[in-house]
């Protein structure tokens, strides 16, 4: 189980990153980007989801494409999910209270290099042991 504390040591760690409060909400950025943010569930959300919606924490995570988003939630529909909000864009919802810290872990640094400057990434890359 993941914590709040967790996403921000996990999403400061790499360079050039920011953390910000925006409507009662806290988001990391990467150069002005968001990555990963905290995401309460909408009323439009719980519609949508019916009895499915989770209670918990819910944490949204840039991914490289829909196809990663699809992937995922394909992979662990206890952990990731997505609302019609998020339809079309390269974004999942986490059950925060369901996902293993090291899965947040990786989860979180591909993000940040899906939202990282190119050289900034690659600069990343190459001075983090393989």
């Amino acid at each position: 189980m993941a914590t709040w504390d967790d996403v921000r040591r996990l999403a400061l760690a790499p360079p050039e990153t920011s953390e910000r409060r925006s409507r009662d909400s806290m988001q990391w950025r990467v150069k002005e980007k968001g990555f990963v943010w905290e995401r309460p569930l909408t009323r439009a959300d719980h519609k949508a989801l019916g009895d499915a919606a989770p209670d918990g924490p819910i944490l949204g995570v840039r991914v490289a494409d829909v196809g990663v988003k699809e992937a995922l939630i394909a992979d662990d529909p206890g952990v990731y999910f997505t609302t019609p909000h998020f339809d079309g864009y390269p974004a999942v919802l986490v059950r925060l209270e369901e996902i293993e810290f090291a899965e947040l872990g990786e989860l979180v640094l591909d993000a940040w290099l899906t939202q990282a400057p190119k050289r900034l990434a690659r600069q990343y890359l190459e001075a983090s042991p393989s």
